[in-house]
């Protein structure tokens, strides 16, 4: 129970932390990204470059449950369902500054891909405790 908690806070903060250092990323690599930040004023470049973020941190988060939880396949589930609930109140309120195609490239993959990046630790793990049961 300890360890399947403990996975669930470190994906949530997996999440905080890749998402804030691919942001210096994208910050770096698009110019005018920065100021337009602050206005919401996005070009295309910059709004793919946000979606792109978001799946890799989900990914990454999920990646960090599955790796301390590995038996808990629901756990990455949660995180991607509680980084929902945290995004959904904001992508409501952002609504009229985007379309909606991007709310949903946004919302509809975050949980799944958590769940993705899960599951792809528990694929890891298991390959890695096969090689070492063969040697």
């Amino acid at each position: 129970m300890w360890r399947t908690l403990a996975g669930i806070i470190a994906g949530l903060i997996a999440w905080a932390v890749v998402v804030t250092i691919l942001n210096f990323g994208l910050r770096a690599a698009i110019p005018g990204y920065h100021a337009a930040e602050a206005t919401l004023q996005f070009t295309m470049a910059m709004k793919i470059g946000r979606l792109t973020e978001a799946a890799i941190t989900s990914i990454a988060a999920g990646f960090v449950v599955g790796l301390i939880a590995p038996t808990k396949k629901w756990a990455p589930w949660l995180v991607g369902l509680i980084t929902l609930a945290m995004f959904l109140p904001e992508h409501v309120k952002l609504w009229s500054h985007f379309r909606i195609w991007y709310h949903l490239a946004f919302l509809v993959p975050l949980v799944p891909l958590v769940a993705l990046g899960g599951w792809l630790a528990r694929t890891a793990g298991g390959m890695e405790r096969k090689a070492a049961t063969a040697s």
